[in-house]
C-alpha cells in the first residue's frame, strides 16, 4: 500500500475518497448492463460463456486481520473495480472477434491487443476472405 509511505496523506484523501466512492455508481450500472448483454446476447450468437468468478475477487483481502476497516473496504472496492473491468474486457474481446475479426492498422504508439492475434490482417482482403468466408 504505497499510500502508507506518503507524508501528508490526510488532505489528499479528503479529496480522493469521495471521488473514488462516486465512481462505484457508474461502475455498478455498467456492470448490470454488460451482464445483461452477456447473459442474453452471448447464447443467441453461440458465443462462449465468460466465467465472472475467474476475473473478479472481492472478499479475500477483506479477511486480512492486519488491515483496518477502511483498508479492507477499499481493497474490496479495488478488487471489484479492477476485476469487473477485466471481465468486461474479456466480454468485449469475444464480441470483437465475433463482429469484426480484423486487426487495427499499425500505428506508432498503439499497443496491439493480444486477443486480436488470430484476426485478419488490416487491409489484407485475401486473409479476410480465407478466415471468414465459407
Amino acid at each position: 500500500m504505497l499510500y502508507l509511505k506518503n507524508s501528508n496523506i490526510i488532505w489528499k484523501h479528503i479529496v480522493v475518497i469521495p471521488i473514488l466512492t462516486l465512481l462505484s455508481i457508474p461502475l455498478i450500472i455498467l456492470d448490470v448492463c454488460v451482464e445483461l448483454y452477456h447473459r442474453i446476447c452471448f447464447p443467441l450468437c453461440k458465443l462462449p460463456y465468460i466465467k465472472r468468478s475467474a476475473h473478479i475477487k472481492i472478499i479475500d483481502r477483506g479477511k486480512l486481520q492486519y488491515l483496518s476497516f477502511w483498508q479492507k473496504l477499499y481493497c474490496m472496492y479495488c478488487g471489484y473495480g479492477n476485476g469487473v473491468i477485466r471481465y468486461w474486457k474479456e466480454i468485449a474481446s469475444v464480441t470483437e472477434g465475433y463482429w469484426c475479426g480484423i486487426k487495427h492498422k499499425k500505428s506508432e504508439g498503439f499497443i496491439d491487443q493480444d486477443h486480436q492475434k488470430d484476426f485478419a490482417e488490416y487491409g489484407n482482403q485475401n486473409d479476410f476472405v480465407q478466415k471468414y468466408k465459407k
